[in-house]
């Protein structure tokens, strides 16, 4: 409730003060931001809007580090999480126009020979559209506390990242959570699955083909793979003291080197980015002009994710709300300790909006409306409309 009065309120003052050339709108998106730090309390944000012309308007609020005291500026860097699945569906979507994989193939197909593929829950009948859309039945191995037990223990000792077939290895031998393409789970564990199978089609290594295919032609230049704890321009993330992985408050050295190494993210998500670089990405994704080959209804063919939710879909990684006050809206989310990412598209309008948050606490456990609440107000304010505060 705290977060839909703040952004009917602050939209609502947006309106009485009528229309605002380009100038304007980058201070009202300042002080947007400015005012949801100023109630909730979180370190440091960005946020950029994408305008149908193609234009980005960019704010930053609060600070890239508590500890230094240094400003979050526009350009400051962050880990962009699942958002970058989005990255790794196209990549693949990209590939089945080359004619070198389909989305209808057996993933046995690919990765069959591994002598471990055998033993993975339902490696005879899942397809690489199941691992695009969630519908393979792989339990996430993020949320098993095995997992979550040894990369504790693996970040206490400073141990190198877990690979993506060690990851994988800790849903071997499990059983499906339901038969493949009948049902719809989550599973970072599949788009693991799904990065060996770009690798193997594509006859290269995943983070060449995204940057040759999406990141150098969109020019993409603050986008790069999440692959090792140095990463220039990183602001540093905050989590809360009961985190699962038993980080620290604080995830970064005073050097500013990660404390933990985000390459076992890889296929997930796996990138560092800025909030303008999101949104020009969002807005090419799902302008359709991303590539030149026409992708948006392979893109979008989505399956519902809960047969009491019809209208929320997920398609090839990217999550489709299909009817809402503000029309279709299309994006995905992002979350790893420390930070917190949103892109959103709303195709009525022709405007995409990201922001980043360089802290998870009150986010990850779902105890604060931070996220929503300034995803509605940035709707808002990106449409031109009066608030629409708890809708997507």
């Amino acid at each position: 409730m705290k977060g839909k009065l703040i952004a009917t309120a602050f939209v609502a003052s947006l309106a009485l003060a009528g229309p605002a050339p380009a100038e304007a709108t980058q201070d009202r998106l300042q002080g947007l931001l400015d005012s949801f730090r100023q109630d909730y309390g979180f370190p440091g944000a960005t946020a950029a809007i994408a305008r149908p012309d193609g234009s980005v308007v960019m704010a930053a609020t609060g600070v890239a580090d508590e500890e230094a005291g240094t400003p979050m500026t526009s350009d400051s860097r962050m880990l962009a999480a699942s958002i970058g699945k989005s990255f790794v569906a196209m990549t693949a979507l990209s590939l089945e126009s080359d004619g070198v994989l389909s989305r209808s193939d057996l993933v046995s197909r690919h990765l069959g020979d591994r002598d471990w593929f055998t033993r993975l829950p339902n490696h005879d009948t899942m397809s690489v559209g199941d691992l695009l859309r969630h519908t393979s039945g792989l339990p996430d191995h993020v949320h098993l506390e095995s997992f979550q037990t040894e990369m504790a223990t693996r970040m206490a000792g400073g141990s190198a990242a877990f690979t993506p077939e060690e990851a994988i290895a800790f849903v071997l031998d499990t059983d499906p959570l339901f038969p493949a393409g009948e049902a719809w789970a989550y599973s970072d564990t599949g788009y693991l699955l799904l990065g060996l199978v770009i690798e193997e089609a594509g006859g290269a290594a995943y983070y060449d083909l995204v940057a040759a295919r999406f990141l150098a032609p969109l020019g993409l230049t603050a986008t790069t793979p999440s692959n090792t704890q140095a990463l220039p321009g990183l602001a540093a993330g905050y989590v809360g003291e009961d985190n699962p992985f038993g980080l620290p408050r604080r995830t970064m050295d005073a050097a500013g080197r990660l404390l933990w190494d985000p390459a076992m993210e890889w296929t997930g998500g796996g990138l560092a980015s800025t909030s303008r670089d999101l949104a020009i990405w969002g807005h090419a994704l799902f302008g359709g002009t991303a590539m030149a080959d026409p992708y948006l209804d392979r893109l979008l063919d989505g399956v519902p994710v809960a047969s009491d939710a019809p209208g929320i879909l997920y398609g090839a990684g990217v999550a489709i709300y299909a009817d809402t006050p503000r029309g279709p809206v299309y994006g995905h989310g992002g979350w790893i300790p420390g930070y917190v990412s949103s892109l959103r598209h709303y195709s009525d309008h022709g405007v995409t909006v990201a922001f980043q948050i360089n802290t998870d606490v009150g986010i990850v456990d779902d105890s604060t409306d931070l996220v929503p609440a300034l995803e509605s107000a940035l709707a808002d304010l990106a449409i031109g409309r009066g608030s629409g505060a708890g809708q997507p």
